[in-house]
């Protein structure tokens, strides 16, 4: 029979040390009601030589509940927990991780004869739960065996006040209050706690967003704090906004307390905190203006010759050398029909690989790129796009000229040689041969058989053209720009977009061009759209549209002249269901003249792979 831990209940109630790891029973267990999306586990525990009810399971524990794991009477060893004040005579533990010793339906019965536990040994106990039949009673609080040591390890600093202080100019209050000055570590925050102070650097801010719903609309923004024990994010809106926004600064301290804590959303962060925080009217914010010893902003940058083995959507962490900044462009959102501005710029680093980045709103109108800064980002989003391309998010950091380590060697590679390089990249300009360029013949991707795992694989390939139907190669689109949805003729010299939910005396030519392309190792149907289909047949698609109409023979000939011509393509290759039915479908992502140059060093480079 398992034996368990004799009196460690008494101790961890105590603020015990964390490394512990007691063997208790599982007496009963109870699901609380509660308004998250997360059940919550109640539970009465024994040591042996006394039980305690004020015991919660963290959330991230349920699926143990669920599958049956936890029952009554069954042993478990506490590998971590936390003992949270939530009022002076109470405090809870709260099971972090635990292993299932012994189930209860091989127990079969409490072990021991363990009474209820009494916070000072003398007094009243604690209060009981889950049937135990004598009714609660108040206990006092319990007495540290040193009351200088603050529960669970926790450091201490002093407390703040003055003008950076934000939320309310309360006066100092007990400890465990945020008025005190007892600082916790973010990885010790949980939903379960509403006392506690954290000191945290800020290493992202967002800029003031819009939202708007059914519910209504508002602002928003968010803020990344670090400490040395983890990283959480927190999201203020509306008042929270005109209160923290323009307090908050990146790389600052300071000190918070009274936020909520939820359980984070993913879709919206990449930290790999399970919670987020979100400021509400009780929040404090204040700076801390100490010499503390805590880390800077981290980054965990990946070489652009690496971004396609990173899956698509993907948050990464990007450090380049800008090599080509564009002008100002305007687009509109395609969900809220608003104009935004953009900046796009090119950037490479030591793998010999330029990427594609774009900045948005003032960034985009902010950002000087005369002098081939050195960028760094945290947070970007990695799209497929062109191969793969990258973008700034409200919710990434950029910084221009950062003072670190891989910036300074970015800046001195630069300047004695990268700006003289000829850079590949994931578009295939040129039809180069970089290391993104990933070269495959037909043959070779049907062997390795590309396409056919979780996600798209890119390659390219030189090949000629053997087949382009015209049929059904056009459509008529919606006029407006980025809307790319086929119009319906009203027959009243309208036509309808039901996407943009508008009429429109006009519309454009847009191409869905099926083509078989071929190389000495075989062949592949490949879908050309817009771009790739006006390279293919020399002209524009509006061009092409009025010859559909009003040229029959002058719409062939162009089709006529595009056949048997050598291109280098990029393409996606993945596989897609329809109808029940599976099969490869490869888009062109960009075509391009063959550049025999590059092609030659590439053959070369394949050459001297088989030692020749």
């Amino acid at each position: 029979m398992a034996t368990l831990s004799g009196g460690s209940i008494d101790v961890m109630v105590k603020g015990g040390p964390q490394t512990l790891q007691p063997v208790l029973q599982v007496i009963n267990l109870k699901k609380i009601a509660s308004n998250g999306s997360n059940d919550r586990y109640r539970l009465l525990v024994s040591d042996g030589e006394t039980t305690y009810s004020h015991v919660m399971l963290a959330t991230q524990l349920n699926v143990m509940m669920e599958a049956n794991e936890i029952d009554a009477f069954c042993v478990i060893k506490v590998n971590k927990y936390l003992c949270n004040t939530i009022q002076a005579d109470k405090r809870i533990l709260i099971l972090l991780d635990i292993t299932v010793l012994k189930k209860g339906s091989e127990v079969k019965e409490r072990l021991g004869n363990p009474s209820q536990y009494k916070a000072d040994g003398t007094g009243a106990t604690n209060g009981t739960a889950h049937g135990d039949s004598a009714p609660p009673a108040k206990a006092p609080a319990p007495t540290l065996a040193n009351p200088a040591r603050p529960l669970g390890g926790i450091k201490t600093s002093p407390p703040k006040q003055g003008p950076n202080s934000f939320g309310g100019n309360k006066p100092p209050s007990g400890p465990g209050t945020p008025g005190s000055n007892r600082v916790h570590k973010i990885a010790t925050l949980t939903p379960y706690q509403n006392r506690w102070r954290i000191r945290a650097r800020v290493t992202q801010k967002s800029s003031i967003r819009t939202w708007s719903n059914s519910r209504g609309e508002g602002r928003l923004f968010s803020v990344n704090f670090l400490d040395d024990s983890d990283e959480i994010r927190a999201t203020g809106f509306n008042d929270a906004v005109d209160k923290f926004y323009d307090l908050l600064e990146v790389n600052k301290v300071y000190y918070v307390s009274r936020c909520s804590i939820k359980t984070a959303n993913k879709q919206y962060s990449n930290l790999k905190n399970d919670y987020e925080m979100t400021f509400n009217n009780d929040t404090i914010i204040e700076r801390c203006d100490d010499d503390v010893d805590l880390p800077s902003m981290t980054f965990d940058f990946v070489p652009i010759s690496e971004m396609e083995k990173h899956a698509a959507n993907s948050i990464v962490d990007v450090v380049g050398v800008v090599k080509l900044c564009n002008d100002l462009s305007t687009v509109i959102a395609r969900q809220s029909q608003k104009e935004l501005t953009k900046r796009d710029l090119q950037i490479v680093d030591q793998s010999g690989v330029a990427i594609s980045i774009t900045l948005w709103g003032n960034d985009a109108q902010n950002f000087d790129g005369s002098s081939n800064p050195v960028i760094a980002v945290k947070g970007a989003r990695l799209s497929d796009f062109g191969g793969r391309s990258l973008s700034v998010l409200s919710s990434s950091q950029l910084v221009i000229n950062p003072d670190i380590r891989e910036a300074h060697v970015l800046r001195g590679w630069y300047d004695r040689e990268g700006a003289s390089m000829d850079f590949g990249s994931f578009r295939s300009e040129g039809g180069g041969a970089g290391g993104s360029t990933n070269w495959k013949t037909f043959g070779q991707a049907v062997s390795e058989n590309l396409g056919h795992g979780d996600k798209a694989d890119y390659y390219t390939t030189k090949a000629t053209i053997m087949v382009m139907k015209k049929e059904n190669c056009m459509y008529q689109a919606c006029s407006t720009e980025n809307c790319n949805k086929k119009v319906v003729d009203q027959g009243n010299g309208l036509y309808r977009c039901e996407k943009c939910n508008r009429e429109s005396p006009s519309y454009k030519w847009r191409m869905i061009l099926q083509t078989t392309m071929a190389d000495f190792s075989g062949y592949q149907w490949v879908s050309c759209f817009q771009d790739s289909a006006e390279t293919l047949l020399g002209v524009k698609a509006d061009e092409l549209g009025d010859m559909r109409q009003n040229d029959e023979g002058a719409f062939d000939q162009v089709f006529q002249r595009g056949m048997f011509k050598e291109y280098t393509f990029r393409l996606r290759s993945k596989m897609e269901t329809y109808n029940e039915e599976s099969r490869l479908k490869t888009v062109c992502v960009a075509a391009t003249p063959v550049d025999y140059v590059q092609y030659g060093k590439h053959l070369l480079e394949e050459i001297r792979k088989f030692g020749l």
